[in-house]
């Protein structure tokens, strides 16, 4: 039954666009939650490039100063040797990242559910309909958000070229931006897009369905209501299974992002994520996969 435009116009703009409401709102969410939380991520991205076995091939393995010192050692170092602020270097491109991945994501995860697979009026959902959904949702807000990641990786690890002597890349995001794409066209914008939507299927799996079933799981089993220590506990298995299954793409994604390149935008260290993975495994070993894991944990939480 249609609402006469009349008493449209007299409605809550929430009510009159629900969808863009929730992009809107996830978006200004995820900036707050992205400045809290953002020291987190630049310390993860540094965890990850730590120990890089493939610049042995650029001959660059002697230039490693920066041995593998975890999450509060390699926190602490960025503070000593670049300064605090630094902690928030690439927040800006972040920030867009996260206005678009987020608001993305929310909006096809809702739609999705409400339309095309039909929550049922018990609000019961199907675990199945879940996991395919939160999928299917991050790879789109992932997609979508790339180029922004890109950047944020690549800004990110400025600070440690600097320490290494080499010069910087980018005097500021929209330079960065404008040079990518000179250098790679739109093409070059998308660089390490497989494993980036790779992770982000597998991080939305585990997060949204994971967090749907435990929050459901403790409301019908236990004395617990659909309160703040509900999302809390709902949170931190959510943010765990999340963090297990994503950290080894993300690893991928990272490396394959700020990999040296050619004067056509073509990597020097890795042809595809196929090869950053092996070479991953080969020189450092499976662990190496999931360096970061601690820092992505707790950021998800």
């Amino acid at each position: 039954m249609s609402v006469p435009e009349d008493e449209k116009r007299l409605l809550p703009l929430a009510q009159r666009w629900p969808r863009a409401s929730k992009f809107l709102l996830s978006g200004c969410a995820a900036t707050v939650a992205e400045l809290a939380t953002f020291p987190l991520d630049l310390t993860k991205t540094r965890l990850q490039m730590q120990g890089e076995a493939a610049l042995a091939r650029l001959g660059e393995s002697t230039r490693e100063s920066t041995p593998y010192r975890g999450m509060v050692r390699t926190a602490r170092g960025i503070v000593q040797e670049e300064g605090f602020l630094k902690l928030w270097r690439g927040v800006t491109p972040a920030i867009y990242r996260h206005v678009v991945y987020s608001g993305g994501r929310m909006v096809t995860y809702e739609y999705l559910r409400e339309v095309v697979f039909l929550k049922s009026e018990d609000k019961q959902y199907p675990l199945w309909k879940s996991v395919l959904g939160g999928m299917i949702a991050g790879v789109v807000g992932q997609f979508l958000a790339n180029p922004t990641d890109l950047v944020k990786v690549q800004m990110q690890m400025e600070g440690k070229r600097k320490l290494e002597g080499k010069p910087p890349r980018f005097r500021g995001v929209h330079h960065a931006f404008a040079k990518i794409l000179a250098e790679g066209g739109i093409r070059g914008l998308w660089a390490g897009w497989v494993p980036n939507i790779q992770r982000a299927a597998l991080v939305n799996m585990g997060d949204l369905t994971t967090y749907d079933t435990v929050k459901h799981y403790l409301v019908l089993n236990t004395a617990l209501e659909d309160n703040i220590m509900t999302h809390s506990l709902s949170s931190l298995c959510s943010g765990l299974v999340a963090s297990i299954l994503g950290t080894p793409a993300d690893v991928i994604k990272s490396r394959i992002m700020n990999q040296p390149r050619d004067k056509q935008g073509r990597g020097l260290l890795y042809k595809s994520s196929t090869d950053c993975l092996i070479q991953a495994v080969q020189g450092e070993g499976f662990m190496s996969l999931y360096k970061g894991f601690l820092t992505s944990w707790l950021r998800m939480v």
